[in-house]
């Protein structure tokens, strides 16, 4: 059963163009990878695969319109998932209204356990976008800051 998810919205100290370029190459989310983790990424343009003691995710850029949306699907994953990227311009100039869906095709079980973890985790990942857009997370790589 296919179960919707939708991150709270988050300001992003980045223009839409800016924010959006960063995340449409895969192949910039290989360095988001904590350096105590011990994982093998693979990455291209469009694909990611990360796999950690054992456990293999991997993700393909679906569709992509330019500075406002991106769509990610699961490739090769446990779960079939799709997550939508949304780059809106903000009220504030130079800012982006950003925020996440996901569609999760999870059994009963699955969903009971994860689901508002999933919730949580959304809403985290935004929150640290927001902080690092501003300069309060001084392990994001470069790009990602301020």
């Amino acid at each position: 059963m296919t179960t919707h998810y939708s991150s709270k919205h988050g300001q992003v100290s980045r223009r839409p163009e800016e924010l959006y370029m960063n995340f449409c190459d895969m192949r910039n989310f290989s360095r988001l990878v904590p350096g105590k983790v011990e994982a093998e990424v693979t990455a291209d343009y469009d694909n990611l695969c990360v796999t950690v003691q054992g456990f293999k995710i991997g993700v393909r850029v679906d569709d992509r319109e330019p500075y406002r949306l991106i769509r990610i699907g699961s490739a090769d994953s446990p779960v079939e998932f799709v997550a939508v990227l949304h780059f809106e311009p903000s009220e504030t100039p130079g800012c982006t209204d950003f925020s996440i869906e996901l569609d999760a095709n999870l059994n009963l079980m699955m969903r009971s356990l994860l689901g508002p973890k999933i919730k949580q985790g959304l809403d985290s990942m935004v929150d640290g976008l927001v902080a690092a857009s501003e300069g309060r997370m001084p392990d994001m790589p470069e790009d990602f800051r301020r």
